[in-house]
């Protein structure tokens, strides 16, 4: 019985993610622009969108090495990649191939739905290291297919000096390239990776506030 909750439990929540993945694909045939991302820049000069809350913290929606401002109305939920960890067989592999990327595993989700716009921000946490955040990124870039046009640059995220990227994903099956950021930084409990991603280049770039506030609010929870 134990097994079979498990199961269905596992496969509730690969099936919730693979939702919110695809939901930032679907409907594309709609959005105006959607495929004109040629290329991108690591630095933007976005407004910092109205903060709504925050996450990191004990008793929060993600407990975290950081803590974060995430923008009004963005409802942020954890991800429990330790029991899709558990899984066997296909749900293993869905687990490895929607749970983690390059050297980081998702734990956190901020789904931008509920404020209108088709897109997540969504928190990777790696183990501890030597690695520098710069070089984490650039793993975590080089795990997502048809990412290209990474350009890199140094920024100050809260109380952290960490590392940015812009880059553009291509989907072959979708015919079209949008537009990707995320930044990274180290903490003694491990580097953490915050991702932007949107359905389209244009949803993305209508939640880069969202993103800035995260940024510039960012402090560790850590010593």
């Amino acid at each position: 019985m134990g097994n079979v909750g498990q199961g269905l439990t596992l496969a509730a929540l690969l099936a919730g993610l693979m939702t919110g993945c695809a939901a930032e694909k679907a409907d594309s045939d709609g959005a105006a622009g959607a495929s004109g991302a040629s290329g991108a820049s690591a630095t933007t000069t976005a407004k910092v969108a109205k903060r709504g809350g925050s996450v990191g913290a004990s008793g929060s929606a993600c407990e975290l090495p950081v803590t974060f401002d995430i923008a009004e109305f963005w409802k942020a939920k954890g991800v429990d990649a330790e029991e899709a960890s558990a899984a066997t067989g296909d749900l293993a592999d869905l687990a490895d191939a929607f749970l983690r990327q390059g050297p980081v595993t998702m734990a956190c989700e901020v789904d931008a739905k509920p404020a209108g716009k088709i897109g997540f921000l969504r928190v990777w946490t790696g183990e501890p290291g030597d690695t520098d955040a710069r070089a984490v990124l650039e793993d975590f870039v080089a795990a997502e297919q048809g990412a290209s046009g990474a350009r890199y640059s140094t920024v100050k995220a809260g109380d952290i000096t960490g590392a940015e990227v812009a880059y553009v994903t291509t989907s072959e099956l979708l015919e079209e390239t949008k537009q990707e950021h995320a930044f990274a930084v180290t903490t003694s409990e491990g580097p953490v990776v915050l991702h932007l991603g949107g359905m389209d280049t244009a949803e993305h770039e209508a939640m880069l506030p969202a993103y800035e506030l995260a940024k510039s609010t960012l402090h560790t929870t850590t010593g």
